[in-house]
């Protein structure tokens, strides 16, 4: 099938053969945050989204294998570095356990070998930033270099997907996608395109503290479009507009542009019950404080929110974030991207 001009490549996955090649005792994967520009939850019933990736913000993925002692009980162990306050979420234990059922039974490991994964996360889980999907994402490919697997990028979403799908329902797809993508993309209907970027800037992302729950806000949403008559089709109209203006704004040159679509698209999500105090708080921070524009990032209800300055604002906007609240910043350059 012939690629689609600007699409990302999905190379096919190589075969494998019947018998795990022990090649190593470790095998490392590693993945990055995400962040949703525009197209939050619109993306689900099929619009287009804009995701960037947040490679400051990674997870590492340690993968070895032992032979299961008599009477053992289950696959794999996971382990979260950190404080032990840190467990792997019991949500994405399932998903990351599914995923690794999947893994060998898909490359014929044998059965009798236990695995052991520890996850090195620096993204906050529950907060939009697509933790739950670059945790799987690094999984995969340790266990990839664990057994000395060539897998395909096409291979390695649908492991993801699988384990997205326990953790937060009905998936997308835009996560598993967007924290192995090397630039920002336009993500729809399964389909990932490099999206071009002809502006500068900075994004500050702020964390409000407050965990979000996108599997909550998907069904808040779907409950919502269930009530209203016509909600659903309003909400994708409107999201669609902003979606494209956005895009069309990050080609050109003028970030100023770029960014009331942003302030446009939480209103829109706020609209909907999505927001949070605490995220109004900082996005009215962030405006006060000369941002461009601003609003909530991923599922909602908590999480973070995200704010596109000019370079000379960013100092002033990062200080009145942390103001009004933030309990965490991070700073991400828009840069021109052909």
């Amino acid at each position: 099938m012939q690629k689609r001009q600007g699409e990302l490549s999905t190379p096919a996955p190589a075969p494998t053969t019947a018998h795990p090649r022990r090649a190593r005792t470790v095998g490392v994967g590693r993945a990055h945050a995400k962040t949703i520009l525009v197209g939050e939850h619109a993306v689900v019933y099929g619009a287009p989204a804009l995701a960037l990736p947040v490679p400051q913000l990674a997870v590492t993925a340690s993968a070895g294998w032992s032979a299961k002692a008599l009477g053992e009980e289950g696959e794999v162990t996971l382990t979260m570095t950190g404080s032990p306050s840190r467990p792997v979420a019991t949500q994405a234990s399932d998903g990351l356990r599914l995923l690794t059922r999947e893994f060998r039974t898909t490359h014929d490991i044998a059965e009798d070998l236990h695995l052991d994964v520890v996850l090195d996360c620096a993204i906050p889980p529950g907060r939009g930033l697509g933790s739950s999907a670059a945790c799987a994402r690094a999984v995969v490919l340790a266990l990839a270099d664990l057994f000395d697997r060539e897998i395909g990028e096409q291979a390695v979403f649908d492991l993801v997907q699988s384990a997205e799908n326990v953790a937060h329902g009905r998936a997308s797809g835009v996560d598993a996608t967007a924290v192995g993508a090397p630039g920002p993309l336009l993500f729809q209907q399964g389909r990932a395109q490099e999206l071009p970027i002809g502006c500068e800037g900075l994004f500050i992302i702020a964390d409000s503290g407050e965990v979000g729950r996108t599997k909550d806000a998907v069904a808040l949403l779907r409950d919502r479009f269930g009530q209203q008559a016509g909600a659903r089709e309003d909400f994708l109209a409107r999201a669609g507009e902003l979606t494209g203006a956005a895009r069309r704004a990050l080609a050109a040159t003028r970030p100023e542009d770029l960014g009331p679509h942003l302030s446009a698209y939480h209103q829109l999500l706020r609209t909907a019950g999505l927001s949070t105090a605490r995220i109004d708080t900082l996005v009215r921070a962030a405006l006060d404080a000369g941002s461009l524009g601003a609003k909530i990032t991923g599922g909602g209800l908590g999480g973070c929110m995200i704010a596109l300055t000019r370079s000379d604002q960013a100092g002033a906007v990062t200080r009145r974030l942390h103001e009004a609240g933030a309990v965490q910043t991070w700073v991400l350059p828009l840069t021109t991207r052909a």
